[in-house]
């Protein structure tokens, strides 16, 4: 941990350690991609209205995963007086809010709740952008909301399962990316 308090760090020391912290975000797209990606096999197998609840829900499972991972790839805790320590909870967090929006889409049309979530979720990844300074953010922010949407344009209900598969594709692909830049930043 950091003997920095918070009046100490400038805006500039605050965004490299907490993105060191988080190894860029890269551990949390990766467990995202891999209970996705579960969520995408299961649809297979389950009814449309139980598959997408798990693709709702998958979250969950994914937020241990996680924190382990976070801890296994980043660069340490994040430290208690962090100054954008409340902020990173907020923005990962952010998504939650429109979890009733994906549940009144359920109600009416089950097909849509995965690029309704995926809209959501894409979005999410928006604030990242200025973070961790880098527009791979917004290129998966963009991918995952519109691509999406983009898929159940062309393909209507049937492709909700596209969705899923897109989503983790484009997760999987993000996190890749951030892995290997955050290898490369001189404060690791």
């Amino acid at each position: 941990m950091t003997t920095q308090t918070a009046r100490d760090w400038t805006v500039d020391e605050a965004r490299t350690t907490a993105s060191g912290t988080a190894a860029l975000g890269s551990a949390w797209l990766l467990a995202f991609g891999l209970t996705i990606s579960a969520a995408a096999v299961l649809s297979f197998f389950l009814p449309l209205e139980i598959a997408v609840l798990v693709v709702l829900f998958q979250g969950g499972a994914a937020l241990p995963i996680a924190f382990a991972l976070e801890r296994r790839l980043g660069s340490g805790p994040m430290a208690a007086d962090h100054p954008l320590r409340s902020l990173s909870v907020q923005l990962a967090m952010v998504q939650m809010v429109a979890l009733p929006a994906s549940i009144m889409m359920y109600q009416s049309n089950p097909a849509l709740v995965p690029a309704t979530f995926a809209a959501v979720g894409g979005a999410h990844f928006l604030p990242y952008v200025w973070l961790h300074r880098t527009r791979i953010y917004l290129v998966l922010a963009l991918a995952v909301s519109l691509g999406s949407w983009a898929i159940m344009g062309i393909g209507g209900d049937g492709a909700y399962r596209i969705v899923i598969i897109w989503w983790a594709l484009c997760l999987f692909t993000a996190a890749a990316l951030l892995f290997r830049r955050f290898r490369h930043m001189p404060h690791k």
